[in-house]
């Protein structure tokens, strides 16, 4: 028995092997390898088939700027997959439960989103600091705000994404015991 209801967040080991390692190196048994065969074996075949369908519909209602982000969001949403699927062997836990995984991925997409938005829409970025109809007294302190609750922002899902996994596992445990 857990000696605290934490402990089960703890990085668990075997024969003194963290697991977690096993299962962060176990997803690229799943990536294609390439071949100079016509034809493929079942595997790569469906795993082809599935990134093909997977990115058609993720980039379905996206135009054709958007396109350039295919290869970047279904290499995070493999990995995001395959590592949650890893989270329910017996003895392993997610490591999406982990805020630093969580904030790694947060802040360089929020960083990336923030500095295209403002080098191909400056004026578009740099609006929405500003409502529209705001009395004059108001924008100075409104724009300070505003720039605050956008480097935030970042923090706060990160937060809030940990937080939501972790109550749920806790919530398990709770009910287990």
């Amino acid at each position: 028995m857990a000696l605290n209801f934490f402990d089960q967040f703890l990085s668990p080991t075997h024969l003194g092997i963290p697991l977690v390692l096993i299962a962060m190196i176990f997803p690229w048994v799943l990536y294609p390898s390439p071949s100079n065969r016509w034809l493929n074996n079942r595997l790569v075949t469906l795993q082809g088939q599935f990134f093909n369908r997977f990115t058609q519909q993720l980039l379905l209602p996206l135009n054709q700027g958007g396109h350039k982000w295919a290869l970047i969001l279904l290499s995070l949403m493999v990995f995001l997959l395959s590592i949650n699927m890893l989270g329910m062997l017996p003895y392993t836990f997610t490591p999406t439960t982990q805020l630093s995984l969580n904030m790694g991925f947060a802040v360089p997409f929020w960083l990336a989103t923030v500095i295209i938005g403002m080098r191909n829409q400056p004026t578009a970025a740099l609006g929405h600091l500003l409502p529209e109809g705001t009395p004059v007294p108001l924008i100075p302190v409104l724009i300070i705000i505003e720039t605050i609750s956008l480097f935030i922002r970042p923090i706060a899902l990160g937060v809030r994404l940990t937080a939501n996994l972790t109550a749920g596992h806790l919530l398990i445990q709770l009910i287990a015991t």
